[in-house]
């Protein structure tokens, strides 16, 4: 799919643009090992040294609508379930916390499942935060969301980008593509 690719970032804010069918969630999921690639190599470092995909995957969240969280539990009760499988303490008023950040304040004892599509998206923004990672890869973050929600994100990328962290952040969302301090645009042929 990729031909040519090379690249080295070491910023906040890493956009991946393209129209549909251009490779922007193939690269994000190679980009984070959720996927191989099956030529060339990928390697991330921090302070010098590779990581390897355990250890990117322990400090990273990742958000998509492709990626799902359990229907049969309330939003709070996936995000304490991620928090758990993590090892890592619940508290309740980060938890409370995170829904307000995430306009969810009023749902965290709802079923994901009977949420509205965007309230769900807005979900997994949260659990892509609530393990407070390193590293977040957001792949079309905007998707299902209003206005409101579109604001959102970009409080949630320019909040999260300041606090030093970094965002892999792929979209065909002009201004979501504005957010990034550099940019992979992706063309299909």
């Amino acid at each position: 799919m990729f031909q040519n690719l090379t690249f080295e970032y070491s910023g906040n804010v890493l956009g991946i643009a393209g129209n549909n069918g251009s490779g922007k969630t193939t690269l994000m999921k190679c980009l984070s090992f959720l996927l191989r690639p099956t030529n060339g190599s990928l390697y991330w470092e921090k302070d010098g040294k590779a990581i390897d995909a355990q250890t990117l995957k322990s400090m990273a969240g990742y958000a998509a609508p492709y990626i799902n969280l359990y229907a049969e539990l309330t939003v709070k009760e996936n995000l304490t379930f991620l928090l758990k499988v993590n090892n890592i303490p619940v508290f309740e008023r980060k938890l409370d916390d995170l829904l307000q950040r995430v306009q969810l304040s009023e749902l965290g004892n709802q079923l994901f499942g009977s949420l509205s599509t965007g309230q769900q998206q807005r979900t997994k923004l949260a659990a892509a935060l609530v393990r407070d990672p390193e590293i977040i890869f957001l792949d079309e973050p905007g998707s299902n969301l209003d206005k409101k929600g579109h604001a959102l994100v970009q409080d949630i990328v320019e909040e999260t980008s300041q606090h030093g962290k970094m965002i892999v952040l792929a979209s065909n969302d002009p201004h979501e593509i504005d957010l990034c301090d550099r940019v992979i645009r992706l063309t299909s042929e």
